[in-house]
């Protein structure tokens, strides 16, 4: 059951408000989605609603940041730091009390299908780091850029970076036609069609334009922060060890970092390790770190898909995983 906390901030003016919110309200959906309750305000009356012990973290940091604009602007990084003094992770440990996450999106709302799709929405949403794990067709992707269009829609974020290594099957870039651009392009299009569908071709081309969207192959990360971003590395089981410890310490202030990959579909050369594998096994229980698993019923695409998938899981159980 949801608990409610009225009050109302004093002084009430509209420049200290400004500064609390943030632009476009960021600062107050970050809370939101990190603590998962619900804020609603007018003008200096706040109304939380949610699990009781997020909801009375959520006021205490509402309290904080409304002295804190009193004196200077409330930057995004500092609500992320104050959101981790408030230890999140113990306070939203609450999954099955609360309802089920929506990404809200100027053209479309995206709920999860499934309890599986739902805690993976709601685990980005509170983590600064998530692992999506699974087969293709569990939404991973598709999930993964919606909420990445969100924060960018809500302010939360200023660009989005699309990152896959470039490994497929054997298959190296020097085989392929083109310059660089035109090599890595078929490796990005799972991304490039989600955003297609959630913002539009066009809006999409003009935000690329502007490198607001940052499409690239995970070499082009080495040597990068990426502050107030939102990033996703996609196909990560062809990630090296090397290349996903790089690939991790890119994670900047203000930015949220999911990485998916099929952990069954490795393409790197016999007897190289995958760095996905090896982050899932030495990041589990990290503070922060969020790791999602999807199953063969979990295939959203055509039912035969899902079947496939499942007798594929099986017959790797019954032979060892030595099919």
């Amino acid at each position: 059951m949801a608990n409610r906390l009225d009050f109302t901030l004093e002084p009430g003016d509209q420049e200290t408000l400004a500064r609390l919110s943030g632009p476009l309200d960021a600062h107050l959906r970050l809370i939101e989605n990190r603590l998962g309750v619900a804020v609603h305000n007018r003008g200096p009356r706040f109304n939380l609603t949610g699990p009781s012990a997020a909801v009375d973290a959520a006021g205490a940091l509402i309290h904080d940041l409304h002295r804190m604009a009193q004196e200077e602007p409330v930057s995004l990084e500092q609500v992320h730091t104050a959101l981790q003094d408030a230890h999140v992770e113990a306070l939203t440990d609450t999954d099955a009390q609360t309802p089920d996450p929506v990404l809200r999106l100027k053209r479309a709302a995206i709920r999860g299908r499934g309890p599986r799709q739902s805690r993976y929405i709601a685990g980005i949403g509170r983590n600064d780091l998530t692992f999506g794990i699974g087969p293709a067709g569990t939404g991973k992707t598709f999930l993964a850029v919606a909420a990445a269009v969100a924060a960018l829609e809500q302010d939360r974020v200023q660009r989005l970076v699309l990152v896959r290594p470039a490994v497929e099957a054997g298959e190296r870039l020097g085989f392929l036609p083109g310059d660089l651009a035109q090599k890595i392009d078929p490796y990005l299009r799972p991304m490039y069609d989600a955003l297609y569908e959630l913002m539009g071709f066009d809006q999409t081309a003009r935000l690329m334009e502007r490198q607001v969207i940052e499409v690239a192959p995970l070499a082009y990360m080495r040597g990068r922060t990426l502050n107030e971003s939102f990033i996703i590395l996609d196909e990560a089981q062809n990630t090296t060890v090397e290349q996903m410890k790089m690939f991790l310490t890119r994670i900047g202030f203000g930015s949220t970092a999911v990485v998916n990959g099929d952990v069954t579909q490795v393409d790197l050369p016999r007897g190289q390790k995958s760095g996905l594998q090896h982050a899932i096994r030495i990041l589990e229980g990290v503070e922060g770190v969020g790791i999602h698993h999807f199953r063969g019923e979990d295939v959203v695409r055509h039912p035969l898909v899902q079947r496939i998938v499942q007798a594929y899981d099986l017959h790797e159980e019954d032979s060892g995983h030595d099919a």
